[in-house]
């Protein structure tokens, strides 16, 4: 499936079900799924990114033991609002994927994702070498929780 506009996202997204979030790097996939009332982001495991083919397998595989039904995709938009390579090579592997996987498909601005993932696992006491582990996959969460909510905000309307 294509890359879908906010409200045809809400449209194609039941209201009880687990929608994951993906921080895309060029060495890692952060993970983040919701709960099923879709009010909370969790942190899930990253993916180590070796090839386009294996990285799609392990993604596929770990949204399906989640029971995932859509996706939310950080997109790497400068902080002018233009779109750089990240966020060209974000864009590709996306249109990739959904050739593979037909799950609804969300790209959310992740402007300062990664930055407030430091930030909270700074907070929370993490040591240097846990956060280098654990940074994408809160980065993903950040993503998610942003969504859930703006998702949370056009339902109730």
């Amino acid at each position: 499936m294509t890359a879908l506009g906010i409200d045809d996202f809400v449209a194609a997204v039941p209201e009880r079900a687990t929608i994951a979030g993906l921080d895309l790097g060029t060495k890692t996939i952060g993970l983040a799924v919701s709960d099923l009332s879709q009010r909370f982001a969790t942190p899930r495991t990253v993916i180590r990114r070796t090839k386009f083919t294996p990285d799609a397998s392990a993604l596929m595989a770990a949204l399906e033991r989640d029971g995932v039904v859509a996706l939310v995709v950080g997109l790497p938009i400068n902080m002018d609002g233009s779109e750089g390579p990240r966020a060209q090579a974000t864009r590709a592997f996306a249109r990739n994927y959904a050739r593979l996987d037909p799950r609804p498909l969300l790209f959310w601005d992740e402007r300062l994702s990664t930055v407030a993932a430091e930030r909270g696992l700074l907070e929370a006491d993490v040591s240097r070498r846990k956060r280098s582990e654990r940074i994408d996959s809160a980065a993903a969460a950040f993503i998610l929780q942003g969504a859930l909510d703006r998702l949370t905000a056009l339902r109730s309307h």
